[in-house]
């Protein structure tokens, strides 16, 4: 049985209300039902006009009460339909009103929900309005799942109270593949500023040697991670965001917004030029030691890890645990999983001598910020850098030339890998011929991991529209494997049936 808790707000005005309403539109999901009850003018429509203003980012949306109609439907970032059944004939109206389509597709705010009880839905967030002195009180009792999701957003409201940030405006900015969603931050007479919402998660189940996933593959479990690198990156001048507060139990940030420009056009196409001042970066990024240890006032020290032996093995399996199975029909046998290791293990050997230095670990198009009226390294704003590790500095320049989200032709590809060798020749002392074999092996880890990846999102996630990159990333794998170091896995991978024609 469901647990349902309470929540109480006292809203001391009609900006309070508003603010609220802000608040609860950053904390609905498709699928939920907002069930407004109150005397007339305690204030249902104020709310549920807020909310709807929030979610279309519009204060300007013509929100016409639905009293006359019952129902009026918004398509917004998440599609919300808004009830008012004050005048509902029978309770049994609402199938034919298409409630349960809407709340199927989107949000329902519902107005007077006492009008149809039996109808709605036992699991909804049930919010009461009632006046209180010279303003409004707000009850809210609802499942634990959206309980937890309102408590969050007001959470992250009282961080932005003792950051100096009082009754600022807060907008959905986006959500990412992993654990994290991100605010935009509207101060006044100040610039955009980004809230990072990191909010902790349990440990998954063990994977390998007693430890979860994340652990074994050194994802960030926590924000000193980001604020290590953040720092580290800034002091040697690159364009990194600031830190201007954190909350490290919570996982709340508030930081820089370094633009909202990328590095690819209108179609999703890479911009040549960008690209290749992104590539100029990483060079200038190699040519630099950072420390593995990172002060973290006041007292924390961030110990980047090693990409080692365990966390590309663990990633390059998601090829025999996933793909092959999805591709062919059938699980990889004893024998194959055997030997696509033990190649593995000697590629690995191969990298022991290869470059290392910092990996910001996904340098790719969604993680780089174009800043045109800024110069040199400071045109590329980094982001997303919070998993980085110390190994073969390869890697890095992988995922940018072959970026997993973006075609990359081959003449855009040669140039790109031209531009970064002669910088780095220039920089001096520089094995040419070792990083080359590091990229390969590099790229094939990187590429193997996706190929399995994608299949994971689809069937385990339910996330279909990665799918589209598979065939790219098959066909980086194939030039990867073009290099002699790899030809053992290339036999592999042949026998194994994974190959560019995959769609």
């Amino acid at each position: 049985m469901t647990t349902v808790d309470t929540i109480s707000v006292f809203l001391k005005d009609e900006a309070a209300t508003i603010r609220f309403g802000d608040d609860l539109a950053l904390a609905l999901k498709a699928g939920d039902c907002l069930a407004l009850s109150g005397d007339l003018g305690a204030g249902k429509s104020s709310l549920a006009r807020a909310i709807l203003r929030a979610m279309a980012d519009d204060e300007g949306l013509e929100v016409p009460s639905p009293t006359f109609t019952l129902v009026q439907s918004y398509d917004l970032r998440i599609p919300i339909s808004h009830f008012d059944l004050y005048r509902l004939g029978d309770p049994a109206e609402l199938t034919e009103l298409g409630f349960d389509e809407a709340l199927e597709n989107g949000i329902c705010l519902v107005e007077w929900p006492e009008m149809a009880e039996g109808e709605l839905p036992t699991e909804r967030i049930a919010l009461g309005l009632e006046h209180e002195d010279s303003g409004r009180r707000a009850t809210i009792k609802a499942p634990d799942p959206q309980a937890s999701r309102i408590r969050r957003v007001l959470a992250i409201r009282a961080f932005l109270d003792e950051a100096g940030y009082p009754a600022v405006k807060r907008r959905f900015l986006t959500g990412d593949a992993s654990l994290r969603a991100y605010e935009a931050i509207y101060p006044d007479a100040a610039p955009r500023k980004i809230l990072m919402d990191w909010r902790p998660h349990p440990e998954g189940p063990p994977v390998h040697d007693g430890k979860s996933y994340p652990k074994v593959a050194h994802l960030a479990q926590n924000a000193y991670p980001f604020v290590a690198i953040a720092d580290a990156l800034r002091q040697r001048g690159f364009a990194a965001p600031e830190i201007y507060k954190v909350d490290y139990i919570k996982g709340i940030l508030l930081i820089e917004d370094l633009g909202t420009e990328g590095v690819l056009d209108d179609a999703g196409r890479p911009i040549a030029d960008r690209y290749r001042q992104s590539v100029a970066c990483l060079a200038h990024l190699h040519s630099m030691q950072i420390p593995q240890d990172i002060p973290v006032p006041p007292a924390h020290t961030h110990h980047i890890p090693d990409f080692d032996r365990t966390a590309m093995k663990m990633e390059v399996q998601l090829v025999l645990d996933w793909h092959i199975a999805w591709k062919r029909g059938t699980a990889p046998t004893d024998a194959e999983r055997a030997e696509y290791l033990a190649i593995w293990d000697h590629l690995i050997d191969e990298l022991q001598s290869a470059e290392t230095n910092l990996l910001l670990r996904d340098f790719h198009s969604p993680n780089i910020i174009w800043r045109e009226q800024e110069s040199g390294i400071g045109k590329i704003g980094l982001i997303d850098f919070q998993d980085a590790m110390i190994g073969p500095t390869a890697y890095d320049l992988a995922s940018i030339v072959q970026d997993a989200r973006v075609t990359i032709e081959p003449d855009l590809f040669r140039q790109l890998m031209d531009d970064y060798l002669s910088l780095r020749r220039a920089q001096g002392g520089f094995d040419e011929a070792g990083f080359m074999k590091a990229w390969a092996i590099m790229s094939a880890q990187r590429n193997c991991k996706l190929a399995g990846l994608w299949v994971r999102l689809l069937q385990r996630d339910g996330k279909p529209g990665y799918l589209k990159h598979m065939p790219r990333t098959l066909a980086y794998l194939q030039v990867a494997l073009e290099h002699e170091a790899l030809a053992p896995l290339r036999d592999w991978c042949a026998r194994a049936g994974i190959g560019q024609s995959e769609s």
